[in-house]
């Protein structure tokens, strides 16, 4: 029998819970701390916060959201979005995350994943990708929650990764 884990991805913008349809139309649904509650009351294995637009922005403000999470829900948490330094991992995790997610500064900088897993250890590291079908076959990676083309292909960047 194989194992089931179910991981409840949050995607933020400032300080609200957003939902979109296909990454777009984004509108607020409410409070991420109130919706973490719900997920794990309800069986979640872990949580995923996303800022969908602090690369973009260049921002990483999910501190205060990751704190107050910590505080009050007991299973592991994994934060994205506008990390691009091991002083962004580490004032995440002396918050409560136990995880971060890279993508757009893992495009940019890769030497930063091997920083942050040499530092944090490999099980804190996570690396997002995010992909885009190309004409012709094959899949580009993408960043900026979508919105940019790396010129990278999937594959290949995953290898690298």
């Amino acid at each position: 029998m194989r194992n089931i884990r179910l991981i409840a991805r949050l995607d933020v913008k400032m300080k609200w819970l957003i939902k979109g349809v296909q990454m777009e139309g984004w509108r607020k649904v409410g409070d991420p701390a109130e919706f973490a509650r719900k997920y794990a009351e309800a069986g979640a294995d872990e949580l995923l916060f996303t800022d969908v637009v602090a690369s973009l922005y260049d921002r990483n403000n999910l501190h205060d959201i990751v704190e107050t999470v910590a505080q009050e829900v007991f299973i592991p948490m994994t934060i994205g979005g506008g990390i691009r330094s091991i002083d962004d991992v580490s004032a995440l995790l002396a918050r409560g995350a136990d995880k971060v997610s890279l993508n757009t500064a893992a495009t940019g900088s890769p030497e930063l994943i091997t920083q942050i897993a040499d530092r944090f250890g490999a099980q804190a590291t996570v690396v997002s990708i995010e992909a885009i079908r190309k004409d012709g076959g094959g899949w580009q990676a993408m960043t900026d929650n979508g919105r940019n083309h790396t010129g990278r292909d999937v594959v290949e960047w995953d290898k690298e990764a």
